[in-house]
């Protein structure tokens, strides 16, 4: 009896213990980091689903595959959090240390301080600070105009939508560039802007888009994810933001604005690997003249689409490349007609 008593215990542990592990947080690479390899870590504040972060994730995804590099990450860290997991990071001697921080940017930046032999480099609308820590932004401005021109020529209730997220200057300057393009090929267009006040909550993007349809728009911007879900349902065009999210709705999604940040991420890693980093605003990576900023193939609508409007689209494309064509950057706060 002792001896059953004891194997029931055995079993009873080891099915315990499994629970416990199969539960428990999953983490990445599973595997040890080869030596001599670049370390790279990302910290993010929200869901790699989240479309901000997702680039990010992607590029660095890339960026395993293709620059041999190591890759970690830790998605949905609070603010209170922050500070705590990215200098875990750091003790771990990662060269690269990437993220969105947002509300924990302070923090993140007390961090580099502590640690000027890594490299920083994370989503800011401030400065640069020496000697490591490099800022950029997702300036898909650019792209934002042509899917404003085409959504402008697309329209038959002469309304669009849009539902951002919060009104800060990033995003505020896709939506004005957005509502700018609709507006130089329809003087007549109205555009609803709605902002639901946080970065990622799909149901009420969506709450707020079906506001929108119930209005008149029958075109909207899906500045944040949850909005194309709406346009689904009811039958309207959406524009897909940051990623393509033609998938997400391929007889509704036209097209949208892409963030690529993989320019920026080899581009950090080569400089690093030459021992050539310095601190300094990237900017300039994640615009449409160095492949980091694009517009989403049109996919089923290439032959939908009258060929007045891609031809349009694709001559103001190339001036924006050719730098004989500037799209206005404007940071102020949208307001809906």
């Amino acid at each position: 009896m002792r001896r059953k008593s004891i194997l029931l215990s055995l079993v009873l542990f080891m099915v315990f213990t499994l629970v416990v592990v199969g539960c428990a947080p999953k983490e990445t690479p599973a595997e040890e980091p080869e030596e001599g390899k670049l370390k790279v870590a990302a910290i993010f504040a929200t869901p790699i689903e989240e479309p901000w972060d997702g680039c990010i994730h992607e590029a660095l995804l890339k960026a395993r595959a293709e620059l041999d590099v190591d890759y970690e990450w830790a998605e949905n860290i609070s603010s209170s959090d922050f500070e705590r997991v990215v200098r875990e990071y750091a003790d771990k001697g990662f060269d690269l240390i990437m993220g969105d921080a947002f509300g924990a940017e302070d923090a993140v930046r007390r961090v580099a301080k502590d640690y000027p032999e890594i490299a920083f480099a994370f989503g800011s609308g401030g400065g640069l600070a020496e000697p490591n820590f490099s800022v950029f932004d997702d300036w898909i401005h650019e792209p934002a105009y042509l899917s404003g021109m085409i959504a402008g020529k697309l329209t038959k209730t002469n309304i669009l939508g849009v539902v951002g997220g919060i009104p800060v200057p990033e995003v505020n300057r896709i939506v004005n560039a957005f509502i700018e393009g609709a507006k130089e090929v329809n003087p007549d267009v109205k555009v609803k802007v709605s902002f639901i006040g946080c970065w990622f909550d799909p149901p009420k993007a969506k709450e707020a888009a079906m506001a929108q349809i119930d209005a008149g728009a029958d075109v909207l911007y899906a500045e944040r994810y949850g909005v194309i879900d709406a346009c689904k349902e009811r039958g309207v065009y959406a524009f897909g933001n940051m990623q393509d999210q033609n998938l997400l709705a391929p007889d509704v999604v036209v097209t949208g604005p892409i963030w690529n940040m993989y320019p920026t991420v080899k581009y950090l890693v080569e400089s690093i690997k030459l021992g050539a980093y310095q601190a300094q605003d990237l900017k300039d990576w994640s615009m449409m003249g160095k492949g980091g900023a694009y517009l989403a193939p049109f996919y089923g609508f290439e032959d939908t689409l009258p060929a007045d409007i891609i031809e349009m689209v694709r001559n103001r494309e190339q001036e924006i490349l050719n730098g004989t064509f500037r799209v206005s950057v404007d940071e102020s706060t949208p307001k809906g007609d």
